[in-house]
């Protein structure tokens, strides 16, 4: 496999980055692995998914359509056994149907009515155009040469700052006390 950015040729299939540039070649060796074709989903590949307004519209219509088909149902088969009372029937068909309406109103005036496409925030696009520096930065360094040894007599080396006390000075001044 050759990097497509400079042309370098690699030593096997599985390295993730070009010797010579630095791309990343683990998205190419996918690619040349699949015969052409990309793994991940493109931005043209992907269908609209519905707006959400008309996601808004389905869940009002399945909040109706489950409320009178299945609640109203299921709250009249269970009245006599659970002592429920006999307006529940009724209220529930009214709320099962004024929630669904209540749903698709707002999504009629609210969200909006764009189609969307989720995924394609997140997917990497293999087509992008990546700068990849060629060759090393520019020296950002002093160079060495700039860095002298200091002149000569200017410094004092550690011996010459305290002169060392003699051994004998302590013991004279000792002697010199007791008299």
């Amino acid at each position: 496999m050759h990097c497509p950015t400079c042309g370098q040729r690699q030593i096997n299939d599985n390295i993730r980055f070009c010797s010579r540039c630095g791309f990343l070649l683990s998205d190419v060796a996918e690619i040349v692995a699949n015969n052409g074709i990309s793994p991940y989903k493109t931005f043209s590949r992907l269908a609209p998914t519905d707006s959400p307004r008309k996601r808004g519209v389905k869940q009002g219509g399945m909040v109706m359509l489950v409320g009178l088909l299945l609640i109203v149902p299921i709250i009249s088969i269970l009245m006599p056994f659970m002592g429920f009372p006999v307006f529940a029937i009724p209220i529930s068909a009214v709320l099962s149907l004024m929630g669904g309406l209540l749903r698709m109103i707002y999504a009629w005036m609210f969200e909006s009515g764009d189609p969307t496409f989720p995924a394609a925030q997140t997917i990497p696009t293999l087509t992008q155009n990546q700068t990849v520096p060629k060759s090393l930065p520019e020296n950002q360094t002093i160079p060495t040469d700039v860095y002298v040894p200091p002149s000569q007599g200017g410094w004092m080396t550690t011996n010459n700052l305290v002169e060392p006390p003699s051994v004998t000075e302590s013991t004279t001044k000792l002697l010199q006390k007791e008299k």
